[in-house]
Order: C-alpha cells, then structure tokens, then sequence
C-alpha cells in the first residue's frame, strides 16, 4: 500500500506523516486489497481539513473530515475510511 500525502497552505511535518501512516496501517489490517491512498490535508482559516482517496481492486473510497485539531481531523478521517471498507467488504461476501 502506499500512501501519498500532501499539504494544501501546510507544511506536512514527520509527525504528521508517521501519524498518517500508522492509522493507515490498522486499515491495512483490515482489508489487505488496498492499492493506493491519497491524503490532501489543508489548513483554512482555523479549520484543518483532513481529506482521503482510497484506491480498492473495483472500487474508490472517499472520505473528508473538518476540525480544529489536525490529528483529530486525521483520526476521524480514517475512522469513516474503515466503516466505508467494512461496509464494502460485507458488500462483495459470499453468503452461503
């Protein structure tokens, strides 16, 4: 999996970085058919906007999130991402 991260008005710092990575980790966890992820993060005014383009074999997740803290704009970001892969994985099971 590789992620790409880039900074919209905002210097993305190591510690932001190796945060990023870490949450995606936990996804990979999850769901081992991620191709690519594309994190823009952005800073307007006091909001920091957190947004995410996740690239599955068939399909393409998005998921945006909007705080006053980065981290936690970060961490809710990833959280949508993960109920949006569940959801998509129970999707493309076979019941039988």
């Amino acid at each position: 999996m590789q992620v790409i991260v880039t900074g919209h008005h905002l210097e993305v710092t190591d510690a932001l970085k190796s945060h990023i990575d870490a949450r995606f980790e936990k996804l990979a966890r999850h769901f081992d058919n991620v191709t690519d992820v594309h994190v823009i993060l952005s800073v307007e005014k006091l909001i920091k906007k957190a947004e995410a383009t996740l690239k599955l074999n068939g399909a393409t997740l998005f998921a945006e999130d909007h705080q006053e803290d980065m981290y936690a704009a970060i961490d809710e970001m990833v959280d949508k991402l993960e109920r949006q892969i569940t959801k998509h994985k129970e999707k493309h099971a076979v019941h039988r």
